[in-house]
């Protein structure tokens, strides 16, 4: 936006004192980029745009009616538009329990790494790319981890995947991890007064995607590595030690070989009930089953249109239900009829493009000029690591919502590569790439000019044909 109205006033409005900037910015290909995110001061970016002012103060109401909005503050700020990208927060298991602690943000990371210091079991809940990544990077401490499906990283891959995923998880620790670039700015002063434990409702912004380098993630126990998978469960109550004691249950210890019949001997702070019947003691839980999109400071008095996942609803030029607001990221829901392989995730990678987009649409309406929807929605496309492996995800790569009707194709290296393709009618819907396959680019163009592979049969994956020289 300041780039496409340098004469006029941009306010950032923020609860946090620091804002995120992508930095090391890499085109992969046509759809897929890399990025890391990093906290800057604002006043790098009021330096760099001289027409942006940073405003540091949560809002507490919108008046659409008004065009205005309030802060926390008692400031009021008239708006000729406005974009809301207030993110999403956690989605606690159980709230104002001090045993659950919820990650998705940097200052939250750090309140599980102090307590993290003096545990010798947790419970991780949760299935997602933050569960993983906390899982495979926890040492000395006993985890428990309990999924709600029948294998591990379900909202990345399949059962494949996790079953090549998983020998990592119980190997010895590797190499040490490269640097963190991620620097942390903190308010003078803000270090002396310790954010109190209730602060878990205030805002922090979204983890980025190598949020656990640099924080020091081990527990009490001397040993590397141990994970037991509860799959097929949910939490069904959480007792405080009292409370346990007086029920008179048993709860169980670390499994050996896999079988846990013995009951614990040790008294714990607090006790998980799973839905398969199992009690487990723990120091704490980690709740990291989601986000939930943050609208609650915007909804009181305004008429929004709100998707089933909570978000706002937006139309493809970023527009909410109510004029000239708009909105982007993890606070909104496509609304829009999507690619047959685009799908919204909350992920910061949509997050950048939609925030990006949204901007242009804005300044598409302001000049009364027509913009097409942008090409990062046409396909689907992320680029992650897990346990250290480079991960990539293409189109429907679970097959999402393409019914029965569908094939999937596999190559797997043990330790090495992992590699699936969704097709339907011939034709390349998703794909799943583990490890150094090279094969993004190639499949990314199949999938985007939907081209009939039907006469290439079993061969699309054979790792003697060199299936780049075909498409290229």
């Amino acid at each position: 936006l300041a780039m496409e109205f340098p004469s006029e006033d941009i306010f950032l409005m923020t609860a946090s004192p620091v804002i995120k900037a992508v930095t090391n910015f890499k085109q992969v290909s046509k759809t897929l980029e890399e990025f890391d995110v990093e906290e800057q001061p604002s006043s790098l970016l009021e330096k760099r745009y001289p027409n942006i002012k940073v405003i540091h103060s949560g809002v507490k109401q919108l008046k659409s009616d008004e065009h205005k909005i309030f802060t926390e503050d008692g400031k009021e700020y008239m708006y000729e538009k406005l974009c809301l990208c207030a993110g999403a927060k956690p989605k606690l298991i159980f709230e104002g329990n001090p045993y659950v602690l919820g990650i998705r943000d940097t200052d939250s990371a750090q309140a599980f790494q102090k307590k993290l210091a003096q545990a010798e079991r947790i419970v991780v809940v949760g299935n997602g790319g933050i569960a993983l990544e906390l899982v495979y990077e926890i040492q000395g401490c006993e985890v428990i981890w309990a999924i709600k499906d029948k294998a591990i990283g379900n909202t990345f891959f399949d059962a494949g995947a996790a079953e090549f995923l998983i020998p990592k998880l119980t190997a010895e620790k590797r190499e040490t991890p490269i640097e963190c670039k991620r620097t942390k700015y903190t308010m003078e002063g803000s270090e002396e007064k310790e954010r109190p434990t209730a602060a878990s409702d205030k805002l922090g912004s979204a983890l980025g995607p190598d949020w656990h380098e640099g924080l020091h993630l081990k527990g009490t126990k001397e040993f590397s590595h141990k994970v037991h998978i509860e799959i097929l469960c949910e939490v069904k109550k959480i007792h405080l030690q009292q409370e346990f004691i007086q029920l008179q249950r048993t709860s169980l210890t670390f499994p050996k070989d896999e079988k846990n019949v013995e009951p614990d001997e040790v008294l714990w702070p607090v006790y998980v009930e799973l839905t398969n019947g199992k009690i487990y003691g723990c120091n704490f839980i980690v709740s990291a089953t989601g986000v939930v999109p943050n609208v609650e400071p915007f909804l009181d008095g305004n008429n929004f249109a709100v998707g089933e996942d909570g978000g706002l609803k937006v139309d493809k030029h970023m527009h909410t239900s109510l004029p000239d607001i708009y909105a982007a990221g993890d606070i909104c829901t496509a609304a829009w009829e999507p690619s047959p392989v685009w799908h919204q995730m909350r992920l910061w990678t949509q997050a950048r493009q939609m925030g990006w987009y949204a901007a242009k649409c804005m300044a598409a309406d302001t000049l009364r000029e027509s913009i097409d929807l942008d090409f990062s929605f046409e396909l689907f496309a992320h680029v992650t690591k897990f346990f250290n492996y480079k991960v990539v995800v293409l189109g429907k790569y679970n097959a999402q919502g393409l019914g029965l009707d569908h094939e999937l194709m596999l190559r797997c290296t043990k330790g090495q590569e992992y590699v699936k393709v969704v097709m339907q009618n011939g034709r390349m819907m998703g794909a799943v790439l583990i490890g150094e396959t090279d094969l993004e680019e190639t499949f990314e163009n199949l999938i985007l000019n939907q081209m009939d592979l039907s006469a290439y049969g079993e061969d699309l994956l054979n790792p003697d044909i060199d299936i780049e020289d075909y498409f290229d």
